[in-house]
């Protein structure tokens, strides 16, 4: 369910997101896209959830207007050399090697990412090097979930991963257990990675944003909320395909 407000000269437009939950509280979230999402109890009032996000309004506007300038910023991708890409936090530059005939390959080779393929034609470049972040976001997830399960008593299990592309959101956790993760995470620093991963493995016990919840997150990394602001601030460029 999509809502509007005018707050001054700006119109917020908000999408209503139902969730069962026994804090019976509403949360506001601001993605890094753009969209506003309000997750409300199910049995929320109308009346009750506009008159929250009206009370934050300036707190989403703010979010929003920051977003809109760093955006100011961030230009499509062209997938040719030069350009600048971002692997576990750091910054790599784009040199492609244009060889006919050969069967394409990406691969880290000092402070570039080098991409060899048969035509620098730009959705093939950018076949290959989606599929290397792919590699190596499989490869570093498997390596530090399995770090990080091995520090939590009440994980019974390694749960299962699963790579999806997504706009707004960095990972999300399935009714069936399942650890959905964002391929683009890999771009972040590696503690941001791993707050991410956290944050999911949470709700394999606690299954919304509860107070419980992140007691539990915080138990696990007493800092998660700083690394969570490192990732926002990184949000445009990292998610910028």
């Amino acid at each position: 369910m999509r809502q509007c407000l005018q707050y001054g000269n700006e119109e917020i437009c908000y999408q209503v997101n139902r969730v069962v939950s026994r804090k019976q509280k509403i949360a506001i979230h601001v993605y890094p896209d753009g969209k506003v999402q309000v997750d409300a109890p199910v049995d929320a009032d109308p009346v009750r959830i506009s008159d929250a996000v009206r009370v934050r309004a300036r707190w989403v506007s703010k979010r929003l207007e920051e977003i809109r300038e760093r955006n100011l910023h961030v230009l499509p991708r062209e997938y040719v050399s030069g350009e600048s890409y971002f692997y576990l936090g750091r910054r790599y530059l784009l040199k492609v090697i244009e060889i006919p005939g050969c069967v394409g390959k990406t691969k880290l080779v000092g402070r570039y990412l080098q991409v060899t393929t048969p035509t620098a034609e730009h959705t093939l470049v950018k076949r290959f090097v989606i599929r290397w972040y792919r590699a190596r976001a499989k490869e570093l997830f498997a390596r530090r979930l399995s770090a990080l399960a091995g520090q939590i008593v009440w994980l019974r299990e390694i749960p299962p991963v699963k790579l999806l592309t997504m706009r707004i959101q960095w990972g999300s956790c399935s009714p069936s257990g399942v650890l959905v993760l964002n391929p683009s995470l890999v771009k972040a620093p590696r503690e941001c990675v791993d707050y991410v991963i956290l944050h999911e493995v949470c709700h394999l016990k606690e299954h919304n944003h509860s107070q419980k919840f992140y007691r539990l997150l915080s138990e696990m990394m007493p800092d998660w909320e700083r690394h969570k602001t490192r990732l926002d601030g990184l949000a445009e460029a990292l998610l910028n395909d």
